[in-house]
């Protein structure tokens, strides 16, 4: 992959500077990020993007590879986050966006007016699809949920998928610590083209119009992860609630 060149909102001073400075060596040590294939994220303008999740260490692989295709990594983060002294602060400074949890009016107008606001800054923000840990035995994508597809239509923001695969080499899915040695693991990242949804546009808030948005986001998710790990996905997704498995820590509903 050639070099790619930061935008506007890496190069000018900021608090990611300040984190970066802490985050990024640390990550370096535990991985090696390697970015698989050509394509790469947008250097301007909004954009949702949309990772795989498969381990508690994720967002931090995720941010540093945000990071070094040149930008800033901001995350959709439960709302409540947002009342707890300092880390508010630094959530609001940063630009991180407040997940919209129900399915209503208000919920409505809250993820229309986010969706304005990353298109007038030109901003890029991080939504996990799945909204927690896959519970998939096997680490695939497993059903989504549609605060990612919400955002972007609410918008007509570019929807990205992304995926990575090796992180459960360094802390697996609910494992307790760390796995520092040895240092440097390979985790390969793949980005996608964005998922197509201009024929969704004129029933965007519509329910079917999510779920069919959804359903083409994980299946363009799942299609980069079989790339990445060079074999081929379960026929049907894993469906949490068929297995009677509740998924605690969602994100967006």
């Amino acid at each position: 992959m050639s070099a790619v060149r930061a935008s506007a909102e890496k190069t000018r001073p900021s608090l990611f500077w300040l984190l970066a400075v802490f985050v990024v060596p640390f990550v370096s040590y535990t991985a090696r990020i390697r970015f698989v294939g050509s394509r790469t994220l947008p250097r301007d303008g909004a954009f949702v993007l949309a990772p795989n999740h498969y381990s508690e260490f994720d967002p931090l692989i995720v941010a540093v590879a945000v990071w070094k295709q040149g930008r800033a990594p901001r995350f959709m983060a439960k709302e409540s986050l947002f009342r707890v002294p300092v880390l508010g602060w630094a959530l609001r400074r940063t630009g991180m966006i407040p997940v919209a949890r129900a399915a209503s009016l208000a919920a409505a107008k809250q993820t229309l007016a986010q969706s304005k606001e990353l298109v007038e800054h030109g901003r890029g923000v991080i939504v996990y699809p799945e909204g927690t840990l896959t519970r998939d035995p096997d680490l695939w994508p497993m059903r989504g949920k549609s605060g990612a597809v919400r955002l972007a239509l609410a918008g007509d923001i570019p929807l990205i998928p992304m995926v990575h695969w090796g992180t459960q080499e360094i802390m697996g899915r609910y494992q307790k610590g760390l796995s520092l040695w040895p240092p440097r693991k390979k985790v390969q990242v793949l980005i996608g083209d964005p998922v197509d949804l201009s024929d969704l546009k004129a029933r965007k808030g519509s329910h079917s119009a999510m779920v069919e948005a959804t359903d083409r986001l994980m299946a363009a998710m799942t299609a980069l992860l079989e790339e990445v790990r060079g074999e081929k996905a379960p026929a049907e997704r894993w469906n949490p609630a068929e297995h009677g498995q509740k998924e605690t820590g969602r994100l967006d509903s």
